[in-house]
């Protein structure tokens, strides 16, 4: 795979507005991991794309490992949180796990370079980051939540197919599957967008799920 990645880098910036500054690290930094690899993100490169020096980086976050920890913790605590807002939505379940997929496939398309870092690129991360325990317990609890809603129909019957542990895999695998190749091959003629989210939705609900 192939990553273009369009260069921002600006020229050195001054000192000052320190948590705008390592917003901006943050967004280089993932631009950064996406087309090159953990080995190949150096600091100095992180560094020259935001236009700050190494040494000002280093004030911010003591070693690049640290950098791509917050960005992969920040991810999937976002998608925690939505997770948890819907599954306490006063809705049936069905439309609940179908609104959770929905945000996934939405958050994913939205923010390619996040969603390739953590979702894609498993196996191009330092072992320690998939493993670390903060980072392993978010993405477990937000299966979790999602996994739960799935059971809640699983319990009324309603599954045509599977139990509440498959049934619950092969959806969200099915939806990373599309907002993965979406990303990844941009310039393939895909179907629009919210006609691709609708049609990917109903199709795998209206399979597993009774009426």
């Amino acid at each position: 795979m192939t990553t273009v990645v369009t260069s921002r880098r600006s020229a050195r910036k001054p000192k000052g507005d320190g948590h705008l500054r390592r917003a901006e690290i943050l967004e280089a930094a993932e631009r950064i991991f996406v087309a090159e690899g953990y080995e190949g993100a150096t600091i100095r490169k992180i560094a020259d794309e935001v236009g700050v020096s190494s040494t000002a980086l280093y004030m911010h976050f003591p070693d690049k490992s640290c950098i791509l920890l917050e960005i992969c913790q920040a991810t999937i605590r976002q998608l925690l949180e939505r997770n948890a807002e819907i599954a306490v939505k006063p809705m049936d379940a069905v439309n609940r796990v179908k609104l959770m997929l929905e945000t996934y496939m939405r958050w994913g398309f939205e923010h390619p370079n996040a969603y390739e870092l953590v979702f894609s690129n498993v196996g191009r991360l330092p072992p320690n980051i998939g493993e670390e325990e903060t980072t392993a317990d978010l993405g477990a609890q937000c299966y979790d939540v999602f996994s739960g809603v799935v059971r809640e129909i699983a319990a009324e019957g309603r599954l045509r197919t599977g139990t509440a542990d498959s049934a619950a895999q092969a959806l969200w695998a099915s939806c990373h599957g599309v907002v993965a190749l979406g990303v990844t091959r941009p310039k393939f003629a895909w179907a629009p967008r919210e006609e691709l989210i609708s049609v990917t939705l109903d199709g795998l609900l209206h399979g597993l799920v009774a009426d």
